[in-house]
């Protein structure tokens, strides 16, 4: 291809660009919290607009629907599913953080960064924002109708842009099915760390409460009563260390989740919007296209037919009439498969901007086991001294035996 038009297709972007665009909050609003609720509404905050905004989620459907409607060649992220019954609290948490990866795709696509769709969603406080949107699109058309490359799309593809799309297609597929097992792993892991708090906080608990035990000793055990009882002082003091170590493994499985799982699921959303941005070339305008060139090839054959047959002129006329429709329809659906393939292959190189993205989820996986690790480390070294006066005995009765392991550890 020609150097300028290499121009008119390629993306001049980095991911910094992309992720520095905007950045959108997504928080509950919080007097609106609770197990049962009849709608849950968000604070939705843009940085680049410097705006504030409430929206529920049905909002959300309604924006998406209309980025469809006026964006259909491009990649429009999915939305969280709707639940029928009463939401519970974790399931409103996991659809506020789908509806934060939903709106900050979108709104740091180059498509749709100064669009007005995007604007009234992220900036509108009026009545029913709803309406303002639909507004904002009407007798507007969608994106082939307002390009103005739409016409000549074909002229900036490469010759061999069917082959292009195959190959990044599978490549897409590829990556989606890895990285779905890495975001699984991931999210186990964030988990097994929550579960170690848990685990560890019990822990410490127990000991609490074994030190706080004030079951008296009988009689018979009355020799070992005092050591029995600076045993039980040492045993309810540990539980501050446990707990301490219970807040760091919860920490980290925290940042696991937000700087790991979140961001894979983030990565999960752009490559199953491209997949179905491949699904809706295939099944729609290409569809349409072939469909329209087998209406043509039977009107033809009509027409041949009636010439044939030397109907009446008016209905060969008709006829004629129709093909001609039919070649325009044709010509217009051959011109929107070119656009569509035009926008497919920005879209892919969208893709691969965001690939980097992955040396950024790698590092933070790696920067939260060190620090995770780090800090428990320090807490379990600051436990160890105090566990020497679990082994303090009476002087008049000789200490059990040590091991050599045994010996080693507690003469450190």
């Amino acid at each position: 291809m020609h150097s300028s038009q290499e121009s008119q297709l390629m993306l001049n972007h980095t991911l910094q660009q992309l992720l520095g665009h905007d950045t959108v909050q997504v928080e509950l609003i919080p007097e609106k919290k609770g197990l049962f609720l009849k709608h849950v509404e968000y604070e939705v905050s843009s940085q680049c607009f410097k705006s504030s905004v409430y929206r529920r989620y049905n909002d959300f459907v309604v924006f998406q629907e209309m980025l469809l409607q006026k964006y259909p060649y491009r990649m429009v992220p999915t939305l969280p599913p709707k639940r029928m019954l009463g939401a519970d609290r974790e399931f409103i948490e996991a659809r506020r953080r789908a509806l934060t990866r939903f709106i900050n795709l979108v709104a740091r696509h180059p498509s749709f960064w100064d669009d007005i769709l995007v604007n009234v969603f992220l900036t509108y406080n009026g009545q029913d924002v709803q309406n303002k949107m639909r507004e904002s699109i009407r007798g507007v058309g969608d994106e082939y109708i307002t390009s103005k490359l739409s016409t000549q799309a074909k002229d900036f593809l490469p010759a061999d842009i069917q082959i292009q799309f195959s190959a990044s297609r599978e490549l897409i597929r590829n990556l989606f099915n890895s990285f779905y097992k890495l975001r699984d792993r991931a999210d186990r892991m964030a988990a097994r760390a929550t579960e170690n708090a848990t685990d560890l906080l019990s822990f410490g608990k127990e000991l609490s409460a074994l030190g706080s035990d004030t079951t008296p000793l009988p009689s018979w055990a009355a020799v070992t009563q005092s050591t029995w009882g600076t045993l039980k002082q040492a045993l309810k003091g540990l539980s501050v260390e446990f707990a301490l170590l219970a807040d760091k493994a919860a920490h980290q499985g925290k940042m696991e989740e937000i700087d790991v799982v979140e961001k894979l699921n983030m990565f999960l959303d752009l490559l199953q919007s491209y997949k179905d941005l491949c699904e809706r070339h295939e099944k729609g305008v290409l569809h349409k296209h072939q469909k329209a060139l087998h209406k043509y090839s039977l009107m033809k054959k009509q027409m041949m037919s009636a010439t044939v047959q030397s109907k009446e002129a008016e209905s060969v006329e008709q006829l004629e009439s129709r093909i001609v429709e039919q070649e325009n329809a044709i010509i217009v659906m051959e011109l929107r498969n070119y656009f569509s393939l035009y926008c497919l292959h920005q879209e892919t190189q969208l893709i691969h901007i965001y690939l980097p993205l992955t040396s950024h989820i790698l590092g933070a996986f790696v920067n939260s086991q060190i620090q995770g690790h780090k800090e428990m480390n320090q807490v379990w070294n600051d436990l160890k001294p105090k566990l020497n006066c679990l082994f303090v005995e009476p002087p008049t009765l000789p200490s059990p035996p040590l091991s050599p392991e045994e010996r080693n550890f507690f003469t450190r």
